[in-house]
């Protein structure tokens, strides 16, 4: 078996590896009924062999019966090679891999544990990020067996001292990794796939397999792999079958991708990113020459054109010898059925792509596949395919993070660890919550607690909303009353949810207590809906495997680090459906399009860092470091990207697609399209129906037609349905914007603060007239006032910013007007929060003073605190500001509530803004002074009312339109009123 010829072929690139191997092995072996039955292929990865099923089921005609197809690559390791191979010797077994978890776990703690020397130890979510990390150097030194040990002799002293301290973590590898590994009973998953290999590979050179063995569109260079793939090479019916190996690069180009061993007499570095490296990497490993690889010979009907090899061969010629593209020739052949589309952004490049894909369904049997690596395009063109009713097969599947169960899980997570307003609504209203028939209930409950915890001033945690809803239950007159009293019993339901997260309020914890926790909060929440589906199978898969890996890993865990946790965790859990979408379209990441083609290729998001994606750095082993361990560059997954592109390339109608903004931000094209425009020129552009691609995928959210932009709004309800009683502050409102007016008195619209607000101007506008109005109704001493600031400063409602900026600064102002209350004399506060109205001319006019003073002649002081700058006398005088002048309207004629009618001698603001000239202090100032013809608080009261006779005249008892006023700056009803489409514009358009 050794002296003979190894049988080794490759698939060239312009032939659609799956069919193409099934057409040949059909033609070899298809001898009787059994002629296939009895042989065994070799495929890399669970998702090849789906390929190659398929193609076996479409070459088969009336029906066969297929070989045995068993799994040997690294992604998808599994016990399919010891089944299909028969290969475990029951009298000496091979100890079963560690699980994944468990392994994480077991890293991490060793992580915790051992800190060198003068570092800082790293702890938690931080200690559980790296540990994957380490299991990925774990695993990469045990495919190219490498020895551990020799960590311990590698010379750091070129490197850097980051470098030479991330090694010395790693070196626990040696020190205490394989003890707390054998104390499981287990090995790694890496270790055992390397002992199953060499255990058939050295079972099939004693005893060769009597039925053919072929090992297909395996490209892993892993020692263990190349052995056993010359052992199957070298079987009587053996054969060794490759994916587009350039038989036509010649012998100095081939010499030119570098060396394949380190040699310490050759310093060169290989040429990694090289779509062709990894193949010349592994037949050196396997000990055969490029020139003793054959052609296979079987084709399909997926086949490109043959001059697609050669040009695919052209195109990723290093760079030292792409000065032949010069003398290409005519590329006419090998580039027909190729065209290409550049985007506006990442949006218009997946609206495009899927254009394409509808038009492929139009057209009977036609079928059409994305290869893509960039997951969010490939989420974007699903999405956009629905909008048609098309559900797309995307084999890549969705991160457990991002379904239903997995994002309910987190939510909780998130919530327990750190309690906000916006995260508790967000949990509360999560599809799974009360699933069924109680759900309307439920979220009607839900919109009243979200409408609750709308207003500045929540305290925090969960008992500052308990504290608010029994708060505002209890008072009838408060805002929000009705709700509370509807909301109370609902949220006793709900409360019971913070006992059961109560473990991550205890500091560090056990991280299996704080899983029971969540699975608890899960199940109280919504049942046995999160455990349902194949999302939810998956989550209840992982708290099991948790609570088997119960006492593995860190012993304690912050509860704050455990969501960033399990983010980690269900990120890289990938949740595919039990069934595909339309049977004739296709997203491929690059693993699955390795092996299958479909009539329509189309390769997106050909960006650089999108494909090939960006270099993701090593924590743990320097590049450098990686060459002198003779591991992998970070590199060669940018050369497998390149053998990606160069397969998908040799379809028989491929479109290359690209966007020039991804993300918001400008994107660069890829290399893979900057040679493909080099080297084949202007692309054709797709034109579906006969319209350019891009053009089309621009129109097609653009309404039919020729819109015009909104004109600016006047509403002109009837006098009938205007309102007959209004504020003082809805008189300037009134004054400044009627449309303002108009949609929140008329149509009952305001908007909302956002959830968890924190406190604004108007939240601390109120916080200081509820100080002054509780001083004052206490006495107005100079205890209480000092009670009633201490009061203020304890307020739970005050965030960390209000704290240290607003408090500091306001203080003094609010000593000041303290004092002008002590000091003032022949005047004394007469009333606080004083309420009044009276009926001008049919219209009833309303308001609430502040603060009103007796005054030393007997008349009537009104006070109105502003936190922030007065309006100026100014506004007042152009009836813009009529807020005091109404007020004291109100009070002359004997409006307010227990208050007798009296002259009106002051119209005071109060602005308690500090000012630097006065040291911090606020200051007074009233609504008139400024005009020769108001120089009175009577001048200014009359002044007011003949405002408000005017404006009643026009929008109370006349018919003007409630338009946006021009005094108006920008406001909540800016969209209500689309501003945006008439601002500017002029009256004339």
């Amino acid at each position: 078996m050794a002296d003979a010829k190894p049988s080794i072929f490759s698939i060239p690139v312009h032939r659609a590896f799956a069919d193409a191997l099934a057409a040949g092995l059909i033609a070899r072996f298809a001898d009787g009924a059994l002629g296939l039955a009895e042989g065994l292929v070799l495929l890399p990865s669970n998702r090849a062999r789906s390929a190659v099923q398929a193609a076996f089921v479409r070459a088969g005609g009336a029906g066969l019966l297929m070989p045995r197809l068993a799994v040997i690559g690294d992604a998808d390791l599994d016990e399919s090679v010891a089944l299909a191979l028969d290969a475990i010797d029951a009298a000496d077994p091979i100890p079963p891999a560690i699980d994944a978890l468990r392994r994480r776990l077991l890293l991490a703690d060793l992580i915790e544990r051992n800190t060198p020397a003068g570092e800082a130890p790293i702890r938690g979510a931080a200690a559980f990020q790296l540990a994957d990390g380490l299991a990925r150097a774990i695993d990469q030194l045990e495919y190219e067996e490498v020895r551990a040990s020799v960590l311990i002799d590698l010379d750091l002293g070129a490197f850097a001292g980051h470098w030479q301290a991330s090694l010395e973590r790693l070196r626990i590898l040696v020190d205490h990794w394989p003890a707390a590994l054998a104390a499981t009973g287990h090995i790694d998953r890496a270790a055992r796939r390397n002992r199953l290999l060499d255990r058939v590979t050295a079972g099939w050179r004693t005893a060769p397999p009597a039925t053919f063995v072929v090992a297909a569109g395996v490209t892993t260079a892993a020692p263990a792999i190349a052995r056993l793939l010359r052992t199957v090479a070298d079987l009587e019916h053996g054969m060794v079958v490759l994916p587009g190996v350039d038989q036509a690069m010649a012998a100095e180009e081939w010499e030119a991708l570098g060396p394949t061993r380190s040699e310490p007499e050759n310093p060169a570095r290989p040429l990694e990113t090289h779509p062709q490296y990894h193949l010349k990497l592994l037949l050196d490993r396997m000990g055969v020459s490029r020139d003793e690889v054959q052609t296979w010979d079987a084709a399909s009907d997926f086949d490109g054109p043959a001059a697609r090899t050669a040009f695919a061969s052209l195109l990723f010629a290093p760079a030292d010898y792409t000065a032949q593209w010069q003398a290409a020739g005519d590329l006419s052949a090998a580039t027909a059925g190729i065209a290409g589309a550049v985007f506006a952004d990442d949006g218009q490049e997946a609206q495009g792509i899927a254009l394409l894909m509808r038009e492929a369904v139009e057209t009977p049997g036609r079928t059409a596949a994305l290869v893509t690596p960039d997951r969010g395009l490939a989420e974007r063109v699903a999405a956009a395919l629905s909008r048609w009713g098309i559900s797309v097969d995307d084999s890549a599947g969705q991160p457990l993070s991002r379904t239903p169960p997995g994002a309910f899980l987190l939510l909780l997570a998130e919530l327990a660890a750190n309690f906000d307003p916006v995260a508790l609504v967000s949990l509360l209203g999560h599809p799974l919550v009360r699933k069924g028939g109680a759900r309307t209930a439920w979220l009607d409950q839900l919109r009243r607690l979200d409408l609750m915890l709308r207003e500045p001033g929540l305290a925090p945690g969960w008992d500052g909303v308990r504290a608010r809803i029994a708060a505002r239950a209890a008072d009838p007159k408060a805002r929000g009353h009705g709700l509370a009293v509807q909301l109370a019993p609902w949220w006793d339901e709900v409360s019971v949810l913070a006992a059961t997260l109560a473990p991550f309020a205890a500091g560090p914890t056990p991280p299996a207590t704080l899983l029971s926790a969540l699975q608890a909060g899960l199940e109280a929440l919504a049942g046995e809906a999160v455990w349902a589906g194949p999302a939810g199978r998956m989550l209840a898969e992982m708290f099991d495997l948790w609570a088997l890996a119960r006492g593995d890993g860190p012993a304690l865990v912050d509860p704050a680090d455990f969501p960033a946790m399990l983010e980690q965790l269900l990120a890289q859990a990938s949740v595919r459906p039990p069934y595909g979408g339309h049977p004739r379209l296709f997203i491929w990441g690059l693993l699955e399009a390795r092996l299958q083609r479909a009539d329509l290729m189309i390769l997106g998001g050909l960006d650089e860092g999108r494909w090939p994606a960006a270099t993701q750095p090593d924590p743990w082993l320097a590049p450098g470091i990686r060459r002198l361990l003779s591991l992998p560059a970070p590199e060669r997954q940018q050369g497998m990207a390149a053998h990606d592109f160069a397969g998908a390339l040799g379809g028989r109608e491929i479109v290359v697609t690209r966007a020039e903004r991804s993300g918001g931000d400008p994107a660069v094209a890829s290399r893979f399209w900057l040679r493909l425009s080099a080297l084949a020129g202007a692309l054709p552009e797709p034109a579906p129906g006969g319209v350019p691609l891009v053009r089309l995928a621009a129109m097609l959210d653009v309404p039919p037609g020729n819109p015009r932009p909104a004109e600016k709004p006047a509403p002109r309800p009837p006098a009938g349905d205007r309102p007959r009683k209004i504020s003082v502050t809805g008189v300037d409102k009134l004054a400044r914007d009627p449309f303002a007016f108009y949609a929140d008195r008329m149509l009952g619209l305001s908007a909302l603060d956002p959830l968890s607000a924190a406190p604004d101007p108007r939240w601390r506008g109120t916080r200081v007239h509820k100080l002054f109005e509780d001083w004052v109704r206490g006495g107005a001493t100079r205890e209480g006032f000092e009670a009633e600031l201490a009061a203020l400063r304890d307020d739970p409602a005050l965030d960390a910013i209000a704290r240290a900026f607003w408090l500091p600064r306001i203080e003094p102002a609010l000593r000041w007007a303290a004092a002008q209350v002590w000091d003032a004399e022949g005047r004394a506060p007469l009333a606080v929060e004083a309420s009044g109205e009276i009926v001008v001319d049919g219209l009833t006019l309303y308001g609430k003073a502040d603060r009103i003073d007796r005054d030393a002649d007997g008349g009537l002081a009104i006070v109105d605190y502003k936190s922030g700058g007065a309006p100026s006398a100014k506004a007042a005088f152009e009836k813009l500001d009529n807020q005091l002048g109404l007020l004291g309207l109100i009070a002359r004629e004997g409006g307010m509530r227990d208050i007798a009618a009296a002259p009106v001698g002051a119209l005071e603001y109060w602005s308690l803004r500090p000012d630097r000239r006065a040291g911090g202090a606020g200051k007074i100032s009233n609504s008139y002074g400024s005009r020769s013809d108001l120089k009175s608080a009577e001048a200014a009261i009359d002044h007011a009312g003949d405002a408000l006779a005017e404006l009643a005249a026009l929008y109370v008892f006349g018919e003007a339109p409630f338009g946006p006023g021009e005094a108006a700056s920008y406001s909540d009803y800016d969209q209500l009123m689309r501003r945006d489409e008439w601002f500017g514009r002029g009256e004339s358009d």
